[in-house]
């Protein structure tokens, strides 16, 4: 049975993004991130993340110390109930100065590739997922993807994404299919 999913960029989104995250002891949580993580679970959603992290192409971290990353969060949020399905990150960037980074590819946002790659290994239903960005090329890349997008602009995560929940559970999808939002 297909099921929704919650796509969640991670730098601005469920971290605060101080440029080029890679420690665990410098992230610092967006503020009811946690709790909306927990809230997507409960509802029954799926819970991905896509995130460009740009970082390894320029050489300011690997691969691994995303990977590291992602699982401190996992750890983080198993602490209050919570879990991410699936984390996907894309380390390309065409002006990268590792070489074997530097490619202009389908995975980096605005580009669908990440959320197309979770779609193919889960039972997802389209019409009822989006994701929840901080900047244009999130909701690009949802549109792209032809799922709807928001865009989130603070304080609070859980208090962003419970009226999504509750609107998407109450109301058929086609209803939701709008693109909230501006980048400044």
């Amino acid at each position: 049975m297909k099921r929704p999913a919650v796509f969640f960029d991670r730098d601005g989104v469920l971290n605060e993004d101080d440029g080029y995250a890679f420690d665990p002891d410098k992230i610092r949580w967006v503020e009811g991130a946690q709790q909306a993580v927990k809230a997507v679970n409960d509802a029954g959603y799926f819970a991905f993340v896509v995130t460009n992290q740009s970082g390894v192409a320029r050489g300011f971290y690997e691969e691994r110390h995303v990977r590291t990353l992602h699982e401190w969060m996992s750890r983080e949020l198993a602490i209050v109930g919570a879990h991410i399905d699936a984390f996907e990150f894309c380390p390309h960037h065409p002006d990268g100065l590792i070489e074997r980074y530097r490619v202009l590819c389908n995975c980096r946002k605005p580009q669908p590739g990440m959320i197309r790659a979770l779609l193919e290994r889960y039972s997802v239903d389209l019409d009822a997922s989006f994701i929840i960005g901080d900047k244009q090329s999130d909701l690009a890349a949802a549109r792209a993807a032809g799922i709807a997008g928001y865009l989130f602009d603070g304080p609070n995560l859980h208090t962003f994404v419970a009226p999504l929940l509750t609107a998407w559970s109450r109301h058929p999808p086609h209803q939701h299919r709008g693109f909230a939002g501006t980048e400044d």
